[in-house]
């Protein structure tokens, strides 16, 4: 169960892994940076694009496109091979507080993009988080979805695509909570308790789901990836080489390894850290494709 750096890429924030399979590459971010890298997976080629606003979660949409969750609200990202990267504004929000981003989003199976605000400074302890909820062709300001959170994060949804899980990072939660989830209209309800993370080393950050079913989330600030069946059970937990992973995806032509996204603290001058660095893990089972997003309204 050895971690494999693929990328010291020493980024800030590392966050939203998604494996391409037509490229056999991954993509992630660097949120502080605005950055989106590609790392392919054949020549362990590292490409590079820099967005206008903080770049927080991507759900990719064709064409070599993107949708991205940023600053103000939901973007269209065109990354060219030139080193450019056009960027569209869809929907934007309008936020509680003007120091707030997007975090944390993914698409769910019908290809409905979901992502959660934070407010910046999270030693502020402001429940001002909110999740979103964003179908091609909405305008904006979107509507809010659910509401009360520090810093929603963890999302992620069963193989059926009928459970929602969402989690709150913030030391003074460190809650994951599953929801029904209504296919058609793209509406999560029943919240209840699935993970109280006070239980387990680390806090709850980024998630991926298997073909299983089981609910893997990084826990910050432990170093671990855990994995937990969907009774809640804690199954096992994979180490990482660095104190904050962020988010984790499948990947790989078979869709068997575990990709692992990190943060670089500001106050690591450590030559020889690999935080913000980017990870490979094989973790004995297969995951899922991520959903891409639905471009026809």
């Amino acid at each position: 169960m050895h971690a494999e750096l693929i990328v010291d890429a020493r980024n800030a924030v590392g966050e939203s892994p998604v494996w391409v399979a037509e490229e056999n590459a991954l993509y992630w971010v660097d949120i502080p940076a605005g950055g989106l890298q590609r790392w392919r997976a054949d020549s362990g080629h590292v490409d590079a694009w820099t967005a206008p606003q903080m770049l927080a979660c991507i759900a990719r949409q064709g064409n070599g496109r993107w949708v991205a969750g940023m600053e103000s609200g939901f973007f269209e990202l065109h990354p060219h091979n030139d080193g450019s990267l056009v960027s569209v504004l869809l929907a934007d929000i309008n936020h509680a507080r003007p120091d707030m981003r997007l975090n944390d989003g993914r698409c769910d199976l019908q290809g409905r993009f979901w992502a959660g605000s934070m407010v910046l400074n999270m030693g502020a302890n402001a429940a001002e988080g909110t999740l979103y909820r964003y179908s091609a062709g909405q305008p904006g300001p979107l509507e809010a979805q659910l509401s009360g959170f520090i810093v929603p994060n963890g999302l992620g949804f069963s193989p059926d695509g009928r459970t929602m899980y969402l989690s709150d990072s913030h030391p003074l939660v460190q809650q994951i909570w599953a929801f029904d989830y209504d296919i058609d209209n793209g509406t999560p309800s029943r919240r209840r308790l699935f993970v109280d993370m006070h239980q387990f080393p680390g806090r709850p950050d980024g998630a991926a789901v298997d073909a299983e079913g089981c609910y893997w989330i990084c826990a910050n600030d432990a170093g671990l990836i855990h994995r937990f069946t969907p009774d809640g059970r804690l199954d096992r937990s994979l180490a990482v080489p660095v104190k904050k992973p962020t988010m984790c995806a499948f990947g790989g032509s078979r869709l068997d390894t575990l990709f692992v996204t990190s943060i670089r603290p500001g106050d690591d001058q450590d030559e020889q850290s690999l935080a913000g660095g980017v990870f490979a893990l094989n973790p004995g089972v297969k995951g899922l494709p991520e959903p891409a997003f639905n471009p026809l309204p």
